[in-house]
């Protein structure tokens, strides 16, 4: 059946090791991200959406400060042994949010675990193509990593309820902690040959750092397919941004329901965007992948933009839509990157791309976030409205001749 295509990528053994290390990691991130949105509620109250932008965007910030540097380090350097120094790092890190005890922090901490999440994620998505060894794999490897990733969020908080009655919300945090202990270990045992990259052993000086991230984005704004792809990203973050800021305030406030509700809804939202991510390199099989861009936006969008007025049934089938529109806005461009970037350019590129759809997704934030502290009853409608109007301006410029 060709949804399960992207399983292909898995007769291949060396990048089976490493979807295999990062789904562990995946799952204790999965956790976690519940357990944050958790602590801002409990932090917050009715506030909660403020504390949750605020924590959100720290994240996408340390993406931005660090995220191409990261994909230079990735061309220069042992991408094995930075995924493990980084994972050691994050471990210690996610220990310490299970003693928070006030918002600033959960700020830090954020930012200093996205640190190292800027400095993992280009060296792992640039091993991709390395450990492939069919280049007709790629987009079946990368559909993979990015399902597994929706798939887990959809596990994670279900897990993630069942722990904290089990130890207590806050225990949740330890789990996270174990998985990047346990994705370290399975890491190094691919071989350090196959992801040391030997073609790049450029100085590491300010001008060449510079001119390397130049460079990378370049290379994504200078490839027509995979500069439309980041801007219809922008577009997937306006509307995407309220349903990470903005859900659990409506649930649990506007709605009076409970965690259970929460987590029932953002699992539906995984649902949704699981199905996108192992369908989306067979729906559409074209060099530009443009009618799935084009048709992810519009699905998410609309979707967000009617949630404010419907019940929790029909809420729940909206996010599993959102779901489906998010992903098939959002993966197409790795594909891209995948099939059309040399192998020995891919670090700088992935971390530049890394770096911009965070920018987007820091705009998305912050939008969502005053939204959702002073347009309560219009939050959703913001967001989805600002998603539409953007897809439409960018269309009309693409195809203005």
């Amino acid at each position: 059946m060709r949804f399960f295509e992207p399983l292909t990528a898995l007769r291949e053994q060396l990048f089976t090791r490493l979807y295999v290390a990062q789904a562990i990691s995946l799952l204790g991130d999965s956790i976690t991200w519940l357990g944050i949105a958790l602590l801002a509620y409990e932090f917050g109250g009715d506030k909660s959406a403020k504390i949750l932008a605020v924590s959100l965007v720290l994240r996408v910030s340390a993406f931005v400060i660090f995220g191409s540097y990261a994909g230079i380090i990735a061309d220069n350097f042992s991408r094995k042994k930075i995924m493990i120094i980084t994972n050691m790092f994050r471990m210690i890190i996610v220990f310490s949010l299970a003693f928070v005890t006030a918002a600033w922090q959960l700020y830090a901490l954020i930012f200093l675990l996205n640190i190292f999440n800027a400095f993992f994620s280009p060296a792992y998505k640039a091993c991709i193509p390395q450990l492939v060894s069919r280049k007709e794999n790629y987009g079946n490897a990368i559909a993979l990593s990015n399902a597994t990733w929706q798939l887990l969020g959809i596990i994670g908080p279900g897990m993630a309820g069942i722990l904290a009655v089990a130890w207590g919300a806050r225990q949740i945090f330890f789990v996270d902690a174990f998985s990047f202990l346990a994705s370290s270990a399975l890491i190094l045992f691919i071989p350090i040959s196959l992801v040391s990259n030997e073609v790049s052993k450029s100085s590491l000086s300010f001008a060449s750092t510079w001119n390397d991230m130049k460079a990378g984005t370049k290379l994504v704004f200078g490839n027509a397919p995979i500069r439309f792809s980041i801007f219809i990203e922008l577009a997937a973050a306006l509307a995407g941004a309220q349903i990470m800021v903005n859900t659990i305030g409506h649930i649990k406030g506007d709605m009076m329901l409970s965690d259970d509700e929460f987590g029932f809804i953002m699992a539906a939202f995984g649902a949704g965007a699981t199905i996108a991510a192992f369908t989306s390199s067979t729906i559409d099989r074209s060099r530009t992948k443009a009618r799935l861009l084009t048709s992810g936006a519009i699905m998410l969008g609309v979707a967000v933009a009617s949630a404010n007025f419907v019940s929790f049934e029909v809420l729940t089938f909206l996010w599993i839509v959102a779901g489906l529109g998010l992903s098939f806005a959002d993966m197409p461009s790795q594909i891209l990157i995948a099939e059309n970037i040399k192998l020995d350019q891919q670090g700088k590129a992935y971390g530049s791309h890394f770096a911009w759809t965070h920018v987007w997704w820091a705009t998305g934030y912050t939008l969502a976030g005053i939204t959702g502290t002073y347009f309560r009853n219009y939050d959703f409608v913001a967001g989805g409205a600002l998603c539409i109007i953007f897809l439409t301006v960018l269309l009309l410029f693409k195809y203005r001749k």
